[in-house]
């Protein structure tokens, strides 16, 4: 019988092999995997997760296609990145997309409709059984999907993998957290975002998109949030930042242009950010962080926001510094009618792949 260590020499040997025949300059390959690499997940030092949902979506829908518009548009990136040019040979891999994953967050996400129309309508749960009922349903779907990204993202860890994460909306790394839990005392969260996302059980959903990071900081090992690009929150979401200060770093994006407008360099301010965080670094990146020129299609746009380079810098700084980046996710890229989303989602990705590989050592 096989072991575990032969196991992995021999995919790292088969890895090295199709490296050798591979032609990087040639058009991605439709029936290859992510950025049209010729690895199988267990040949691949970067094993990605997708996670097609949205059920308690509250604005505009669509992220759970994300990972599928992601997938599509990377056999267009090309491998060569002036940063990174040996990423690709690391190897990275997606695994399947789930299809029953992004019906159970279909069904879901119409029992959560009726709820969010409720509200709407002077109505609440608490006093309508049915609607209670529904609320119900859920949540533990929400429940059911979160352990079933934790059981996927443990068993990658397990391997030896780098570990990122393809979402759908922003509630679905609450299941890699878990993970994150079981082999890190501490770790610190980076979020890249418009939103806070600090609402308690927002519209009745204790999972909902827009309380990631409040249930975030339920866990004792999550030692520090840093939050970047905050434009549009509530005073509840406020409140709790400044009673949780100790734990919670927020750069409104307001506060950061300010800096800048009065002569403080991106250098400088991503500096701030980086001395902000723990050792153990997680990467949370809702796409809506970046200006909606660039993702007009996710799921809760706001004006304003970063340029992809003012990102990618910050990304490599952090690379470079003395924080160990552990792994990331990437949400709510909404895909439109062209693959211009898909894109953007794309190449951002792939720079992800490029800071986590190099954090940890396999790239120079």
């Amino acid at each position: 019988m096989a072991t575990a260590k032969s196991k992995k020499t021999n995919s790292v040997a088969s890895r090295d092999l199709k490296v050798k025949n591979f032609d990087p300059n040639s058009p991605g390959l439709k029936d290859a995997n992510i950025f049209g690499l010729p690895f199988t997940v267990e040949e691949s030092s970067i094993v990605l997760v997708p996670v097609p949902w949205e059920a308690t979506v509250s604005y505009g829908g669509g992220t759970s296609d994300g990972p599928e518009a992601i997938l599509e548009a990377s056999a267009q990136v090309d491998l060569y990145h002036s940063e990174f040019p040996e990423l690709w040979k690391q190897g990275i891999a997606m695994t399947d997309i789930s299809k029953d994953l992004h019906k159970r967050s279909k069904n879901a996400k119409k029992s959560a409709a009726k709820i969010i129309d409720a509200f709407a309508e002077g109505k609440s749960p608490e006093k309508d059984a049915k609607l209670k009922a529904l609320q119900n349903e859920v949540n533990a779907a929400s429940s059911a999907m979160i352990a079933d990204v934790e059981a996927e993202v443990t068993k990658w860890i397990a391997k030896g993998k780098l570990v990122g994460m393809v979402g759908g909306d922003h509630s679905t790394p609450l299941g890699f957290f878990n993970a994150l839990s079981k082999k890190y005392k501490n770790f610190g969260i980076l979020q890249i975002d418009a939103h806070m996302d600090l609402r308690k059980a927002y519209e009745g959903f204790t999972y909902s998109h827009a309380s990631i990071m409040y249930n975030a900081l339920q866990l004792k090992q999550v030692s520090k949030l840093v939050q970047l690009g905050i434009r549009d929150y509530c005073a509840e979401e406020q409140a709790f930042a400044v009673a949780n200060k100790k734990r919670v770093n927020v750069f409104t994006y307001a506060d950061v242009r300010k800096s800048q407008y009065e002569g403080a360099s991106w250098k400088a301010m991503c500096k701030k950010v980086i001395d902000a965080l723990p050792e153990h670094v997680h990467i949370s990146f809702d796409i809506d962080g970046l200006d909606p020129k660039l993702c007009p299609h996710t799921g809760t746009p706001v004006p304003g926001g970063f340029e992809f380079h003012e990102i990618t810098y910050l990304l490599s700084e952090l690379a470079k510094s003395k924080n160990k980046i552990i792994s990331f996710d990437l949400n709510e890229v909404g895909p439109g009618k062209d693959d211009w989303d898909g894109n953007v989602g794309a190449r951002m990705l792939f720079h992800l792949c490029g800071v986590l590989a190099k954090s940890n050592g396999l790239i120079k």
